[in-house]
């Protein structure tokens, strides 16, 4: 159902899905399903403001401690939270304690008085999504009561016949690539009730299987390249968002800022605006 609603800002909060890896830029950036769903709202509504606090590798506990409560100062009349996934893919977790610290983001965002949105994240097909699948519905059932607590929207990736399909994800096997990020933006669009511009869910074009030589080539490197930096890095209790802040959080003051198009005609990417008040 269509809406005419107009947001003014939107604030995003969450790991790396909403960071947008690994929808790169050929600046080695990334951009993501927020950073387009930012551009096409600011096409609607002048003078608008746009703050993504996400970070990649965080854990439910570093995006309540370091992100919610920034975020909720900020007064977004768009606040979207996606979390807890980095969670319950590791082979120690207290989903139980998941579930609840993600209420806990949940509570506090909902209070800023902004739509909140909520998503079940997308899952790649393969033996990965089925050994933590119970774990994850578990997470996504927790979503549906914290929706109908505090009236969220509730964005349904994981159901997606299309975001399961391979061709969508990276490299990593663990982001969505560009294709992916832009049908996410698009889900989350419609789901706020705003005009259809493709059909987000659409299934891809058939495809040929690759040649068994091709599949071990592309086994090799994923192992080579992203799986034993990642084992290292459990191993070693370090995580890729080291030292990171959001894209739009001072460091120094502690603080998250907003950004905005230069110019309200024509905004353009969110990679070309600038600091609000800058």
């Amino acid at each position: 159902m269509e809406t005419n609603v107009q947001y003014n800002s939107f604030v995003a909060v969450g790991d790396s899905f909403t960071e947008g890896m690994s929808d790169t830029l050929p600046d080695g950036s990334y951009r993501g399903w927020a950073d387009l769903l930012a551009a096409r709202l600011a096409a609607r509504a002048p003078g608008f403001r746009y703050a993504n606090l996400a970070v990649r590798g965080k854990l439910i506990d570093q995006i309540a401690d370091e992100q919610c409560g920034p975020a909720a100062s900020m007064g977004a009349d768009l606040v979207t939270l996606v979390g807890g996934l980095n969670d319950v893919l590791r082979p120690n977790c207290d989903v139980a304690r998941v579930c609840a610290r993600l209420g806990e983001c949940a509570d506090l965002l909902a209070r800023g008085g902004g739509q909140l949105v909520l998503m079940r994240s997308p899952g790649r097909r393969g033996p990965v999504l089925e050994r933590f699948r119970p774990r994850m519905e578990a997470l996504f059932a927790t979503i549906d009561e914290l929706a109908s607590r505090h009236d969220a929207v509730v964005v349904d990736l994981y159901g997606s016949r299309a975001l399961a399909d391979p061709r969508l994800w990276a490299e990593d096997r663990l982001h969505l690539n560009a294709e992916g990020h832009r049908r996410a933006a698009e889900a989350v669009w419609q789901a706020l009730g705003l005009p259809a511009e493709a059909d987000w869910d659409a299934p891809l074009p058939a495809a040929v299987p690759p040649r068994w030589a091709a599949r071990r080539t592309a086994d090799l490197r994923f192992a080579r390249e992203h799986l034993v930096p990642w084992i290292g890095r459990r191993l070693t209790g370090r995580s890729s968002g080291d030292g990171r802040t959001g894209a739009q959080f001072s460091a120094e003051s502690g603080r998250a800022f907003w950004i905005g198009p230069a110019d309200d005609a024509n905004p353009g990417p969110v990679t070309g605006w600038r600091r609000a008040g800058a």
